[in-house]
């Protein structure tokens, strides 16, 4: 029988993936330097550096890579957040994941799949790729 979670973990939880969403760095890192998991993801697999870097927030996927967060950690969908970056279409998300080692052809579909399924031939230049 599996205990039910405690509903102040649920909420506090719920308030740094909404952190990492909003690209709110300050008030992300200290709760990650408080001791919350760099890697803590939510019930479909995303990390933080996941939400954070679909919804464009350099900064907060750079000081979470910073901190430990695995650049090519891929959620229950089998993403990884550079291909999320790549379909969104945030380059300053791009660069800092490359720059830690990001795998352009981790994860399904690849962040090369993803830019060649949208003709994002740019970011196919930043992977190497044509």
């Amino acid at each position: 029988m599996t205990e039910a979670p405690d509903p102040e973990v649920v909420e506090l939880a719920t308030r740094i993936f909404d952190l990492a969403r909003r690209g709110r760095t300050e008030e992300l890192v200290a709760y990650v330097d408080a001791g919350v998991p760099a890697e803590l993801t939510n019930d479909r697999g995303d990390s933080l550096v996941m939400l954070a870097a679909y919804h464009g927030h350099a900064e907060a996927v750079r000081a979470l890579l910073e901190r430990g967060a695995d650049a090519d950690r891929v959620n229950d969908r089998g993403q990884t957040p550079l291909a999320g970056a790549v379909f969104k279409g945030e380059t300053g998300v791009i660069e800092a994941l490359l720059k830690v080692g990001a795998d352009p052809s981790a994860g399904t579909p690849s962040a090369v799949d993803t830019a060649r399924m949208f003709g994002r031939t740019e970011v196919l230049e930043l992977f190497g790729e044509r």
